[in-house]
């Protein structure tokens, strides 16, 4: 008894050392080499792996990021400018400063602005409730309120408001990654300039989603929008275009000037760190009264002929 349970062991210990022989050779004929700057990169990140860039994680962006010839496509949304710079000054590359982003809510359609129409009483999802009927409330493109938006940011930038029953934006912790924008399944967050300069916060958005005809939009929303292209008309830099029955205002052209904001009926355009001033129209020069005719000069009197009688 106690010879076959040597023997098992010496059999188990000698097949153990030829698998790991076998499995060491097979590992050096397929070694892959990794560059190893791929570390170096990876070291830089900020580790978030959250996927606002477009990789699965850090070290895939790490990846990505050696074996590309610049750095035009790649962009850290977390670690930002300074991250990017690390990364190239590694890689040898030159890198262009971009403008930080910030996500936005293009909804306003709060408890006050859309009346509820019924009640839903199932899981506490934005999608299950979006692949199950249009939303508590009559206008099937605004927030429905479940808060996967919050669930999904890793930075707590996120936040459900208990009055209006929207999220709201932390712009100190957004770190525009992205995930709110994939986690809403009515796309009604958006990523945005900070600011139209970098040196201020100032910026303009269209605070909806509704693509319903003005009068089903505002029947369902006070605060809609309704495509009436008032802000469009108004607009000096050809930044605000009207499609689909909705107004978006291009960030990239927008001046902040605030005059939109004064020209929506429905206050659907908000503003964001500053406050608009609405510039009033120039008077018409008045006019200059016409100079005075000359007055007419006398006629003057007939002269009489004497005849001559005699």
């Amino acid at each position: 008894m106690t010879q076959t349970i040597i023997w098992t062991i010496v059999i188990i210990s000698v097949l153990g050392m030829l698998l790991a022989l076998v499995l060491f050779f097979i590992a050096k004929k397929f070694k892959v080499e990794e560059d190893p700057r791929i570390d170096e990169v990876e070291k830089v990140m900020p580790g978030a792996n959250c996927g606002g860039c477009g990789f699965a994680g850090c070290r895939a962006f790490a990846d990505a990021a050696v074996k590309a010839p610049n750095l035009d496509s790649q962009f850290c949304p977390v670690g930002g400018n300074d991250v990017m710079k690390k990364v190239a000054a590694i890689l040898g590359y030159e890198v262009k400063e971009k403008a930080p982003m910030v996500a936005v809510v293009r909804c306003n359609g709060s408890c006050e602005n859309r009346p509820r129409t019924n009640s839903y009483d199932g899981y506490p999802s934005c999608k299950v409730k979006a692949a199950l009927y249009s939303g508590d409330t009559g206008c099937a493109f605004g927030c429905l309120g479940c808060g996967d938006c919050v669930a999904a940011c890793q930075f707590g930038a996120l936040s459900m408001d208990p009055v209006t029953g929207l999220p709201v934006v932390d712009g100190t912790k957004c770190t525009a990654c992205g995930a709110c924008t994939k986690a809403c399944p009515r796309h009604i967050i958006e990523l945005r300039n900070v600011g139209t300069t970098p040196k201020n916060t100032r910026r303009v958005y269209v605070a909806c989603s509704n693509k319903e005809k003005g009068g089903v939009a505002r029947k369902a929303c006070k605060a809609a929008c309704i495509g009436c292209g008032k802000c469009a008309k108004v607009c000096k830099f050809d930044a605000i275009t009207v499609a689909d029955n909705l107004s978006y205002i291009d960030y990239s052209k927008c001046k902040a000037c605030g005059q939109c904001f004064f020209e929506c009926p429905t206050g659907a355009i908000h503003v964001f760190g500053f406050e608009p001033k609405k510039v009033e129209p120039k008077p018409a020069p008045a006019a200059v009264p016409a100079a005075p005719k000359p007055a007419p000069a006398p006629a003057a009197e007939p002269v009489k002929k004497e005849v001559d009688n005699g």
